[in-house]
């Protein structure tokens, strides 16, 4: 064997070892997608795959600890007073382009119950400001949270397929066309 192995730190480095492998996550999920490999997750955060699993069973447990800080991002956003459907877009997009794996989650069809709250939590969050832009007339009035939620779904799918330097005008291209659809 070649490579060599973390040292094992104790138990008294588990905190540490959980922020590592979340911001660790975080980074390799940006950059590679949700089905990164986790050892790479691991590797980055200087940890062995034990460690990783001992603190995320799965998965799923990983992803969401990971996106956990956008799902906050975005509901205090969308609580904030005088939030509108401009600024939550444009948070949307910003999460899309730094991290496709974020959006897929959100806007995917796997129907984990952990991922399904996940997906409640920020339809919940986008459901006042769209409703406050349909009443302004900002939104078509037969836009709903769902509709907003489909749009960036397919951003999302389309910027996952396009390298990260040309996301930013990917995505201002498709909301434009998208626009058209959800604007009176």
């Amino acid at each position: 064997m070649t490579g060599r192995r973390p040292a094992n730190r104790g138990p008294g480095a588990a905190s540490q070892n959980r922020l590592a492998l979340v911001a660790a996550a975080t980074e390799v999920f940006a950059e590679q997608g949700i089905d990164a490999p986790l050892n790479a997750v691991a590797k980055r955060a200087g940890v062995g795959q034990g460690v990783l699993y001992r603190h995320f069973p799965d998965r799923i447990s990983l992803a969401l600890a990971a996106f956990d800080t956008n799902v906050a991002e975005i509901e205090a956003l969308a609580a904030r007073p005088g939030c509108d459907v401009d600024e939550l877009f444009a948070a949307l997009t910003r999460q899309m382009i730094d991290s496709v794996a974020f959006v897929d989650i959100v806007t995917g069809a796997d129907r984990d119950p952990r991922l399904e709250a996940i997906r409640d939590r920020v339809r919940t969050a986008l459901v006042g400001v769209v409703d406050q832009a349909r009443r302004a007339g900002v939104l078509r009035p037969a836009v709903t949270a769902d509709d907003v939620m489909l749009a960036v779904g397919m951003i999302a799918s389309l910027l996952a397929k396009v390298p990260e330097s040309e996301r930013l005008d990917t995505a201002s291209a498709a909301w434009s066309l998208l626009d058209r659809a959800l604007r009176p």
